[in-house]
C-alpha cells in the first residue's frame, strides 16, 4: 500500500509542478488579445489539472503520513505543510482572482487582433512577482520532500 500511495503521490506532485510552470510562459506568449484572450482560456482549463492534482496530493500524503507513522513530529514535513498552505494562499487568494478580472477584460474586448492594451500588461506585470514566489516554494517543497534536512 506505502508503494501505491507513494507512486500516485509523486505522480500528483508531477500533475501540479508541470502546469504551475507552463501556465505563466503560456500566458507571457501572447501578443494580441485574442492570443492572450485563448492564453487565459487555456490556462482555465490546466488550472483544473492543479486542483485535482493538489487534491490528490493532500490525500496520498495524508495516507503517507498514516503509513508511516510520521504524523506531524518531523520539522521538514511541517514546514513542508505550511509552505503548501502559503502556495495554496498566493494561487487561489492572489493569483486566480486577478487572472479572471483579465481574463473577462479580454473576452469583453472588442478588437482581437489588437496589441495587449497597457492595462492588461500591468495587470499580468503585477502577477508575476505572485507567480514566482508561487513556484519558488513548489520548488522548496519539493526539496524538503526529497532531501528532509530536519
Amino acid at each position: 500500500m506505502f508503494g501505491l500511495l507513494l507512486v500516485v503521490h509523486i505522480f500528483a506532485s508531477i500533475a501540479v509542478i508541470g502546469p504551475a510552470f507552463v501556465m505563466p510562459i503560456i500566458r507571457r506568449s501572447a501578443r494580441t488579445v485574442g492570443q492572450l484572450n485563448f492564453a487565459l482560456g487555456v490556462t482555465a482549463k490546466l488550472t483544473i489539472i492543479l486542483k485535482i492534482g493538489g487534491t490528490v496530493l493532500i490525500l496520498t500524503g495524508i495516507g503517507l503520513m498514516i503509513i508511516t507513522k510520521l504524523g506531524l513530529s518531523q520539522l521538514w514535513l511541517n514546514t513542508a505543510i505550511l509552505l503548501s498552505l502559503a502556495m495554496v494562499v498566493m494561487i487561489d487568494g492572489w493569483i486566480e482572482p486577478r487572472m479572471k478580472k483579465i481574463f473577462k477584460l479580454t473576452a469583453e474586448s472588442q478588437d482581437h487582433s489588437k496589441e495587449i492594451p497597457a492595462e492588461f500588461r500591468l495587470g499580468i506585470k503585477k502577477i508575476v512577482p505572485i507567480e514566482i514566489a508561487a513556484q519558488l516554494l513548489m520548488v522548496v517543497i519539493l526539496v524538503l520532500m526529497v532531501v528532509k534536512p530536519f
